[in-house]
């Protein structure tokens, strides 16, 4: 438990901290806080958001800082959002993958189709009360917000994890069944980002950089290694790798990587996914949360250590970059996305899982009650990061995003229905 709750300690208190900061500047001072994260850092032809874009969006006193002339202009928010976020986001993928490719990974197998099951029911449902009650509201509503469907879908999961087992206890089998949903959804979310929200007109092309990048490090330093190291078990190939090139050559593939999706157009804060897979990882894992995690000398567990607190700062400036919205921003986006994380999520998961479960004879965790769906619905609609993640690539600056923004904000009242639902539906706290 210590793990889990330092983890999430400092995760939590560096994101909210930052988004706290920002809710206070953009309430009290709001054209310096916009000034500051539209802040140019670099005017160029290679790197940022459009020009005309950013010099819209910063108003009055763009032409000071020069840089006419230029095509694109790397800010402060971009730096956040486009470049940084990627790690976090590779850090995501990396649970993901093991849990997809390793023989006992989390999302293989028997074990997994409930989970997966009562994940599609949690976007679903969600998606299903975001756009009903926005065609409800009219047409001029539904145009406005459309665009934001997967706002809801997200679920946080660190800060799910911890409610999890607050409402549940450490040994209640509904937490794994939690954390398998919660990594699924990352997974789901990922796709989502890469299809749907694209950053530009869409120039395929360029993801041939991306693959090449990836195939050429996982062939020179993972493959070839391995190859030359067969019927040795000293591994003299490998060992040199991991311990002399360690994390470097993998570090200038996502680099490539990551520009290939910025100029294919896509999300480049997704722009390291590729690169995860080709990194040398351990035949087994544990769990972000695990304490046995860190005793894997795999290079990817190795990487995924080292950007740890790193990514903890980061979250920190993703906050504050982005959850300065003012209150007066409240409307229709924010009782929308709130509507499909605290209705939709927890009537998605329970329906769908109760399908897998029963009629189709999948079965729960043994220990796990039917109704703990629809408490672990509760949980998982926690969104908070993605969502704001996601409120900032569906809509452009303005109000709509704002109040979307809020919306996600406000999703850490799912934390306070949780622990209500555990109550009603009298949920047994099992420690272990």
């Amino acid at each position: 438990m210590y793990r889990v709750w330092n983890f999430v300690v400092n995760y939590s208190i560096l994101l909210i901290g930052g988004a706290l900061i920002a809710l206070v500047w953009a309430n009290v001072d709001p054209k310096s806080y916009l000034h500051i994260i539209e802040y140019p850092l670099l005017f160029n032809d290679w790197v940022g958001a459009d020009y005309a874009e950013w010099a819209k969006k910063f108003g009055p006193g763009y032409e000071a800082f020069g840089g006419a002339g230029a095509e694109r202009v790397l800010y402060l928010q971009y730096l956040v959002n486009d470049i940084l976020m990627a790690f976090f986001f590779a850090v995501a993928a990396k649970e993901v993958w093991e849990a997809v490719i390793l023989k006992n990974g989390a999302l293989r197998g028997k074990k997994a189709a409930t989970p997966l099951f009562a994940t599609a029911g949690g976007m679903l449902g969600p998606i299903a009360i975001y756009l009903g009650v926005a065609a409800f509201l009219g047409s001029d509503v539904y145009n406005a917000v459309a665009r934001g469907w997967a706002i809801p879908t997200a679920t946080d999961i660190a800060f799910s994890y911890l409610v999890g087992r607050l409402v549940f206890g450490a040994g209640h089998p509904a937490v794994r069944f939690l954390l398998l949903l919660a990594i699924a959804d990352d997974a789901a979310g990922l796709i989502i980002l890469a299809i749907f929200y694209p950053t530009g007109e869409i120039a395929p092309q360029w993801l041939l950089l991306s693959v090449a990048a990836a195939v050429g490090a996982f062939v020179l330093f993972n493959w070839l290694p391995r190859k030359l190291d067969r019927n040795n078990q000293m591994r003299p190939a490998s060992t040199w790798v991991r311990q002399v090139l360690s994390f470097w050559p993998y570090l200038f593939a996502g680099v490539l990587s990551w520009y290939g999706f910025m100029r294919a157009g896509l999300h480049p804060a997704l722009g390291l996914l590729p690169v995860v897979p080709a990194i040398p990882h351990a035949d087994r894992a544990f769990g972000i949360f695990s304490e046995a995690e860190r005793y894997l000398k795999d290079l990817l567990n190795h990487t995924e250590h080292l950007l740890k607190h790193p990514v903890e700062i980061i979250l920190f400036f993703f906050g504050f970059m982005n959850a300065g919205v003012e209150f007066s921003a409240i409307s229709a986006p924010t009782w929308l996305v709130l509507a499909g994380l605290l209705i939709g999520k927890p009537f998605g998961v329970l329906i769908f899982g109760w399908i897998a479960a029963r009629p189709l004879g999948l079965g729960l965790p043994a220990g796990m009650r039917t109704v703990d769906l629809f408490v672990i619905g509760c949980v998982a609609a926690i969104g908070f990061t993605v969502s704001l993640f996601i409120a900032s690539v569906a809509f452009p600056n303005g109000p709509v995003q704002e109040a979307a923004k809020m919306g996600a904000l406000f999703s850490f009242a799912a934390a306070i229905v949780s622990l209500i639902a555990g109550k009603i539906f009298r949920v047994e706290k099992q420690h272990g």
